[in-house]
């Protein structure tokens, strides 16, 4: 289509510029993210967290990254991508759209009205090549409980099973999910919802991905304990950077601990005031995270974000698809 560029074009060369003298971020945040990884690999071994592999690999926060595939058009993910379209693509547009900006997979998100086209949107899927690579599961205690999903969530499990196709859960949590005093029974309560899932998932191979959409659940170190208690079989970690601007500051540390368990990274612009949505580029902290990301040794997927109230999709993607190719082109 004239004027759009491709995923395959925007995202050209996987790999990271030397860091200019001027700019958003200054040399001696790269620094001082590392010196604070490094500091992080103490706090997981006190924890008694998962190993994390060595700070070494940090050591030239500041020096250009290797060609990597990390960036390359096949790693990237749509995120976000349904509910705001002010399009309303049906499925089958919705993949002309994700062949059209060079995408080759997804994680369907979703709102009470489109889940009359869930099966419609897998059959779509399949036939066009497109990856469905994961759905999201929003766990409401006002419908949902321990043992019986609300029917919502039900209807997006039996269409999975119907498929028969090993996806990832995505799984967020509201706030009254979790309403007890004590971080011990909060991850208690955490361990009886993701072993319940997680067994709900193994009949089509699909495993639980735990989504950071803020409150208590949403910080990585609850999400962490959680999967310790119940065992790392077939769960997960996505780390959305659109709900992690409070955790700039504590990013580096964090990522060790993470990584054993990263699923999937979502990138957004950051800034620690926000606002929440921010293209890739317009923030002042996304170029370190992101380098201190690719230089960890993760290789998993990288979510593009479509996360803009009443715009077209499409557009959101490309514009940052294009803040990701102007990070990270030589």
């Amino acid at each position: 289509m004239r004027g759009r560029m491709s995923l395959r074009a925007a995202v050209r060369t996987p790999a990271f510029p030397p860091r200019p003298a001027t700019g958003h971020v200054p040399r001696a945040l790269g620094q001082v993210l590392l010196l604070v990884f490094a500091g992080g690999l103490a706090l997981a071994a006190s924890q008694d967290l998962p190993p994390a592999p060595s700070a070494a690999s940090f050591a030239m926060q500041d020096r250009p990254l290797p060609r990597s595939a990390l960036f390359a058009p096949a790693n990237l993910l749509a995120w976000c991508i349904v509910p705001y379209d002010n399009q309303h693509r049906t499925p089958v547009q919705r993949m002309e759209m994700l062949k059209r900006l060079g995408f080759t997979q997804y994680v369907w998100d979703w709102r009470q009205q489109h889940l009359q086209d869930l099966p419609l949107e897998i059959e779509a899927a399949q036939a066009a090549g497109i990856r469905l690579r994961g759905l999201w599961i929003w766990i409401d205690a006002r419908n949902d409980r321990v043992g019986r999903l609300g029917d919502s969530n039900r209807a997006v499990f039996d269409a999975v099973n119907r498929a028969g196709r090993p996806v990832e859960f995505w799984v967020g949590f509201h706030a009254n999910a979790f309403p007890d005093d004590t971080d011990e029974a909060r991850v208690a309560r955490g361990v009886a919802w993701v072993s319940y899932l997680r067994d709900e998932a193994r009949g089509t191979g699909s495993s639980i991905s735990l989504y950071n959409h803020g409150d208590w659940f949403g910080e990585p170190e609850n999400q962490l304990k959680i999967i310790a208690a119940a065992g790392p079989s077939g769960l997960g970690l996505t780390y959305n950077f659109h709900h992690a601007h409070p955790q700039i500051s504590r990013f580096a540390t964090l990522l060790p601990a993470m990584l054993p368990h990263l699923k999937a990274v979502v990138l957004n612009g950051m800034k620690p005031e926000g606002p929440k949505i921010l293209p890739i580029g317009e923030g002042t902290h996304e170029r370190a995270m992101i380098r201190l990301l690719a230089a960890s040794g993760y290789r998993g997927p990288i979510g593009i974000l479509g996360h803009v109230d009443d715009a077209d999709v499409e557009t959101v993607l490309q514009r940052n698809l294009t803040g990701l190719r102007q990070l990270i082109a030589p």
